[in-house]
């Protein structure tokens, strides 16, 4: 699911009949791009978006679509996957309808049955359609695309389990869907895939990047001046030089005969040349040297004396060409020219390319790659021999990084070699992980893999717009997860559900120090809390734009963690909190939701008007009081990351000092005082873990880390840095000098002020 969910959108919603603004602002940016792009292909998606947008328009104008709801779509339930554009507006589709799929015609036509949804419902019910499901639920090779794909496998798969009512129950809840969705899976060629092996990249998604990508007209530009046009350059200045008298210096009265003859050739050969070699344009400007000794040798040619102005202009550009390169066949000239043909020598990153793509071709296309090594190494004798690349050559970084994001490995590894460079790179990917690990609930393998097949399915569902703090659906509230809930092993399913919540808990934590984790990473760290059973209230980050000043009972929750956690630690000094009244507030039940909302109004120090600036605010506020998830993840998961709290500090101050240097001369500074400000709540909340002696320690070797950053961050960064040694030292971090470092304000940031002022 995307970063639409738990959000709330104010310019969305509206009674039925209304159009709301921002539908009608998105179908006028894709009707402007598709009649203006010069790209087609860009053209086509941006037709393809303007009718998505007529169709929610057309769909709230009549009452079919409700903005806001679990069921935007009328007549449709909420288990049903909707067709979801930006902002988390549906349409009046379902994703699992539309047009017969190829799959779903190529199945009609071996059932001998019409060519509709309908009919194959009907036939995978028969005898011979049930052992069409069976052979798929024992190979798995199928694919599940949209959920509903997993439905009548699950039918199979209920009735071979002898569970015939809770079959016979889920097909009464499809059969009224049977002619309008999807309900069968694709047929895959390629068996699951391991579990425990996760690829950002599939192979066939590098083989489409690297076709999209064109030759270097750069690149073949200069290839064709240093093969083509400066050996020719070098010709013709010989041929002028033989013209010379003793002096070197070319007389006014040319010599005729052989001299003319040669000459004439050599303009043959030009005409030729420019004929077949169309990339270079410089050699045709009568103002370069090469036009001008060309045009020279064509008065020549014809008869004609030079005039003084062309023949002044022939001297100096044979004096220029002899002082910049030499005479040539002079030793200089001769190492200067070698020099040349080695470099235009040198393979071009498209050919290097099409070696790579040869590679990739006899690999599977729809999974990554076990090894990349063998797929992006030097060119081999045979490579060469079949291609006319040179023996040894290396395969470019910019062809290798499209490579390398095939990998197929643990989770752990692709961070440590890289592939996997952020926390939402990182939140793409778990979701493959979830999915094997949801599905060790199930003690039957068929059914293990339809399970992770459907989650994996289940995760590319794009989040609903959703008014009063509704939630998304659940992957529990389906149909066909619900048919098979009673064949869950619960218990055999949480030991691994814990290993891999703290496990992917660590990796975050310590892989990305001082980033803010991010929503998609959240909702999966919070399946795997529920289905290990863990009491660990995870909280999202809520949009600034579309808040609308209220907090679920989860955001509560987690502050009385963080408040078990951190009370009396440098954290609650740092910004003020008073953790011990907020704990009692929750023991009495009077801390509740709203009462937690007016609590960050008050810190944020906030009035009645509404506006994203003062949203951000109270955000902030929550976000410090629950530490966005990090004392959940240490107090209710049990982290503890392997390089130690200190470690982390330290990384996380670094974060700090990069994404402060972005405020120098930038005119939109804010989202960087933003980052910057995530970045040191986790360096508080970092030290406030450490021993009162690795505090001491590390705030002194902060300011070390500063003084090899630029002047300006280090001034714009003292007054932070002044107050929190001030916190660590028992004090307020706002006396004196020091300042609480936040990223939102309503007036112009103290960090946007001049930092030596």
């Amino acid at each position: 699911m995307d970063d639409d969910a738990d959000q709330q959108h104010p310019t969305g919603a509206g009674a039925p009949g209304t159009v709301p603004a921002y539908p009608r602002h998105q179908l006028a940016r894709a009707l402007l791009t598709s009649l203006t792009h010069a790209d087609v292909d860009t053209r086509r998606r941006a037709e393809a978006r303007a009718d998505r947008w007529r169709a929610v328009l057309a769909g709230g104008t009549d009452g079919r679509l409700t903005v806001g709801s679990r069921t935007p779509v009328a007549g449709l339930p909420a288990w049903v996957t909707p067709e979801v554009v930006r902002g988390g507006f549906a349409t009046s589709a379902a994703s699992a309808e539309g047009p017969l799929q190829p799959y779903e015609r190529e199945a009609a036509v071996l059932a001998g049955v019409p060519a509709e949804r309908a009919a194959l419902f009907a036939h995978c019910l028969t005898e011979p359609g049930l052992a069409r499901l069976n052979d798929l639920l024992d190979t798995g090779r199928y694919e599940v695309t949209v959920p509903e794909e997993a439905a009548l496998l699950t039918v199979a798969w209920l009735l071979r389990a002898g569970d015939t009512a809770a079959a016979l129950d889920l097909l009464d809840t499809l059969e009224p869907f049977a002619a309008r969705l999807r309900f069968t899976p694709r047929p895959a060629i390629l068996p699951p895939p391991d579990p425990e092996a996760v690829h950002r990249r599939t192979v066939g998604d590098a083989v489409t990047t690297l076709v999209s990508r064109r030759p270097n007209t750069a690149v073949g530009t200069q290839r064709e001046a240093l093969t083509v046009w400066q050996p020719f350059a070098d010709r013709l200045l010989t041929h002028w030089l033989e013209a010379a008298d003793d002096t070197g210096r070319l007389p006014e009265r040319l010599p005729g005969g052989s001299w003319r003859k040669r000459g004439a050739l050599l303009l043959h050969q030009y005409e030729e040349l420019a004929a077949a070699h169309t990339r270079c344009t410089k050699h045709r400007s009568p103002k370069e040297n090469l036009g001008i000794l060309r045009g020279a040798l064509a008065e020549a040619v014809a008869g004609r004396a030079l005039d003084a102005r062309r023949l002044g202009l022939l001297r100096h550009a044979v004096d220029s060409m002899l002082r910049r390169r030499g005479r040539p066949g002079s030793a200089a000239h001769t190492d200067l020219r070698a020099r040349h043909a080695v470099q235009a020598a040198l393979p071009s990153h498209h050919d290097l390319a099409q070696l790579v793509l040869r590679r990739l071709a006899v690999q599977p296309q729809e999974v990554g790659a076990a090894e990349v090594e063998p797929l992006v190494a030097d060119v081999s004798v045979e490579e060469a021999e079949e291609t006319g690349l040179p023996v040894g050559a290396v395969v470019p970084a910019a062809v290798r990084h499209v490579v390398e994001a095939t990998l197929s490995a643990p989770i752990g590894t692709l961070v440590e070699r890289g592939v996997v460079p952020s926390a939402e790179v990182l939140a793409e990917l778990v979701p493959q992980l979830v999915a094997a690990t949801s599905a060790e609930a199930h003690p039957d393998a068929a059914l293990r893999t339809l399970a992770a097949a459907n989650y994996r399915a289940f995760r590319n569902r794009r989040s609903l717009l959703l008014l009063n703090l509704a939630s998304q659906v659940r992957i529990e509230e389906l149909p066909w997860v619900r048919a098979v809930a009673a064949h869950r092993a619960d218990e055999d399913g949480r030991g691994p559900a814990r290993v891999a919540l703290r496990r992917l808990g660590e990796l975050a934590v310590q892989a990305f120090p001082g980033t803010l984790l991010p929503n998609p990473l959240v909702r999966e760290l919070a399946v795997l809390a529920r289905q290990s059973g863990a009491d660990a209230p995870l909280v999202e980050e809520l949009a600034a734009d579309i808040f609308m000043g209220a907090f679920s009972p989860k955001f509560v929750a987690a502050a009385g963690v963080a408040a078990d956690l951190l009370e009396g630690t440098l954290y609650e000094r740092y910004y003020g909190i008073d953790y011990a009244a907020l704990r009692e507030a929750g023991e009495s039940g009077e801390a509740g939701p709203g009462r937690f909302a007016e609590l960050c109004a008050r810190r944020a120090g906030t009035g009645p008007e509404w506006s994203v600036t003062a949203n951000g605010m109270v955000i902030e506020q929550a976000q410090i009081l629950t530490t966005h998830n990090l004392a959940t993840l240490v107090a209710r998961v049990g982290i503890s990351p392997s390089p130690g709290w200190e470690d982390l500090a330290r990384r996380s101050f670094a974060t700090v000092c990069r994404k402060t240097a972005r405020i120098q001369g930038n005119p939109r500074p804010r989202p960087a005082i933003k980052d910057a400000a995530y970045a040191w709540r986790h360096l508080v909340f970092q030290l406030s873990l450490c021993t009162v002696e690795s505090q001491e320690r590390t705030v002194a070797g902060l300011y070390e880390e500063l003084a090899r950053h630029p002047a300006h961050v280090a001034a714009r960064l003292a007054r932070a840095l002044t107050g929190l040694g001030q916190a660590a030292a028992g004090g307020s971090a706002s006396e004196g000098k020091g300042r609480v470092l936040l990223g939102w304000t309503t007036g112009r940031h103290w960090m946007c002020s001049d930092p030596w002022t």
